[in-house]
């Protein structure tokens, strides 16, 4: 055999029939060429804290082989850039690079973070107008995305921003765009429960259902700690104390420190995942519910499974007509609220 490259992998063909061989040969041929596949891209649109913590968990976590960062600040942007891309040594991510509202055309998620922050003592759905037209103004710059891609907003309000992308940008299906909702609400809530009953929070389960704000609630008819309910295990004083607690997080948080930013990164890279991985997860997002809850021409929080196509199904859920009534009087009040700003 000397002077020959032999695949030593190939000798167990020498005597297949002429068919079998060639199938073994396309099977292996695409194999090889998998690295040759179009590779995973995130564009990430505002680099603030919020864009910025998303980006760094998501290259700690490796979710995809180019992270885009977008954001109108040029000196911002390549500064976050610079920064991520020295620690790249300890990840399984790429690439992070700077780019431009295009480069949202051939990527397979969009994350949009980018808006005018919330300032101390300022409710989200006083943010509506501003960010209203920042997110026109983002939609319009990207210009046509690839058929396959999913748009995440995170900017708030949430449920109207996440609804005016959902309605204006052009995509083959609605779901394809939709908002972190009351993720990170169920999050705080999962977290409070756990810390008041001594159990690890992974064995708590819920939703807050509703705006990602003040007419937020949590649907505590579902949820349990280990399939034992919490009206078994939590007095009404302690369940009203912990809604409480859940909903003004933010305003704390704020208040201390000027913004949230960890616990969100974190939430969207839960939800990110979920979509590049196709993981059929249930996740409260903001979203039009439509038949499931009785609600539509508005997206709110309520669960629904996530994977590659973005929301695949509204997850129906059996709510008390005492919740059902808040779900739709929370999503009247951002009806009123959206009515103003369109």
């Amino acid at each position: 055999m000397d002077g020959i490259n032999f695949d030593p992998g190939s000798i167990f063909l020498l005597d297949l029939p002429h068919k079998i061989k060639s199938k073994i040969k396309v099977m292996k041929n695409k194999k090889n060429n998998v690295g040759a596949s179009r590779q995973t891209r995130i564009a990430v649109i505002g680099t603030g804290m919020v864009g910025s913590s998303f980006a760094y968990a998501a290259m700690i976590k490796g979710l995809a082989a180019e992270l885009i960062l977008i954001d109108v600040s040029e000196e911002r942007e390549m500064g976050e850039v610079m920064d991520l891309s020295h620690g790249l040594i300890g990840t399984e991510t790429g690439k992070v690079s700077g780019g431009d509202f295009s480069d949202c055309q051939d990527v397979d998620i969009i994350v949009i973070t980018a808006g005018a922050a919330q300032k101390p003592g300022e409710t989200r759905l006083d943010l509506v107008s501003k960010n209203v037209k920042i997110m026109d103004s983002i939609i319009k710059k990207m210009g046509k995305l690839r058929d396959d891609t999913v748009v995440l907003v995170v900017s708030n309000p949430v449920y109207i921003l996440a609804y005016v992308a959902r309605e204006r940008i052009k995509l083959p299906n609605k779901g394809q765009v939709f908002g972190t909702g009351t993720a990170l609400d169920t999050s705080r809530l999962r977290y409070i429960m756990s810390q008041k009953l001594g159990v690890n929070l992974h064995n708590v389960h819920g939703y807050v259902f509703g705006e990602h704000g003040d007419s937020e609630f949590v649907a505590w008819s579902l949820a349990n700690v280990s399939s034992m309910p919490a009206k078994k295990l939590l007095t009404a004083k302690q369940m009203k104390a912990i809604e409480k607690q859940t909903m003004r997080a933010a305003y704390e948080i704020i208040q201390r420190k000027r913004a949230t930013y960890y616990g969100i990164g974190v939430v969207i890279t839960e939800i990110v995942e979920a979509v590049l991985h196709d993981k059929k997860m249930i996740l409260p997002v903001s979203t039009v519910p439509g038949a499931a809850y009785g609600i539509k021409d508005m997206s709110i929080g309520v669960p629904a499974v996530i994977g590659r196509g973005g929301v695949e199904k509204v997850w129906k859920l059996p709510l008390t007509a005492g919740e059902m009534k808040q779900l739709k009087t929370s999503a009247a009040l951002l009806k009123k609220t959206f009515k103003g700003v369109k």
